[in-house]
């Protein structure tokens, strides 16, 4: 590890706090006799999460030692972290944090209305992996591809690479596809190891081989404001400005708006919200 003495200070005392709030009939264990002190014992907590006594008194003594994503995952699972906690126990072991494989929560209540409030603005909510979360009418007149498909294929990147070019939506894909990867990319280091992202990299990789070029060129990118242009259907070009706003809750999701450039690409956009295909179902 490359932390700091304060880091790993800090790391040490938060361990021990954690494993002495639980009891040990809270982990299925016997209570057994004479304990003096309250919690869990080191030696419990390691077995418990199959890892070295040893390694793990280290742990909790701040000492300098290499602390996997998956071994820190099952110490999380162990001491029973809710989500705070166990991305306050990956920032002090200064490791990729490890939200629970591909799991990002349901999103608030007020997110949804303030997409279906944005309306007749194109509007969506994604994760970091770039799955669909939630939309309104106006987004799923315009990407009524994606909206249709069953929930383990609603993925926006994994749509642009794989749909056939007469049913994407997406015209300066020249630009965008390079864009979208980057940012997978720049999203991946913090899932290292989490066999749903591997998983996703490996298949999108296989369908698409554009992807797996650009994939292993390394290219890293944040989500920002950037021109898009659209051409659904037979319709002419919408030109928008797509706008990325991070949300606090879920982890790693962010509100994409898509706001027409010109009077041509507002009024594009109003006749495909008013005449959306019928594959596209109702805002979700």
């Amino acid at each position: 590890m490359t932390t700091t003495a304060p880091r790993r200070d800090e790391l040490a005392a938060f361990l021990r706090s954690r494993r002495e709030r639980l009891t040990p009939a809270q982990v299925g264990l016997p209570p057994g006799l004479r304990r003096r002190t309250p919690g869990l014992r080191r030696e419990e907590v390691a077995q418990l999460a199959g890892v070295g006594v040893t390694w793990y008194t280290w742990l909790e003594q701040g000492r300098r030692i290499n602390a996997s994503v998956q071994v820190l995952n099952s110490i999380a699972r162990t001491l029973k972290l809710d989500a705070a906690e166990r991305e306050h126990l990956y920032r002090l072991a200064d490791v990729p944090e490890a939200p629970q494989d591909g799991s990002c929560g349901a999103l608030e209540p007020e997110v949804r209305t303030i997409l279906n409030n944005l309306d007749p603005l194109p509007a969506c909510v994604y994760n970091s992996r770039y799955d669909l979360l939630a939309w309104n009418d106006a987004y799923a007149s315009l990407f009524s591809v994606l909206v249709s498909g069953p929930p383990p294929e609603r993925n926006a990147i994994w749509q642009c690479f794989t749909c056939p070019e007469c049913c994407n939506p997406v015209r300066n894909q020249d630009i965008e596809k390079p864009l979208m990867v980057a940012t997978l990319r720049a999203a991946f280091v913090r899932h290292l190891g989490e066999p749903s992202w591997v998983d996703f990299v490996r298949r999108l990789s296989a369908a698409s081989p554009s992807f797996a070029k650009m994939w292993a060129d390394h290219e890293v990118a944040r989500p920002g404001t950037r021109m898009k242009i659209f051409q659904p259907s037979t319709l002419g070009p919408i030109r928008v400005t797509s706008t990325s706003m991070a949300l606090s809750s879920p982890p790693e999701t962010r509100m994409v708006v898509y706001t027409p450039m010109d009077d041509e690409s507002r009024e594009r956009l109003a006749w495909l919200r008013d005449h959306p295909p019928l594959v596209a179902p109702h805002s979700h």
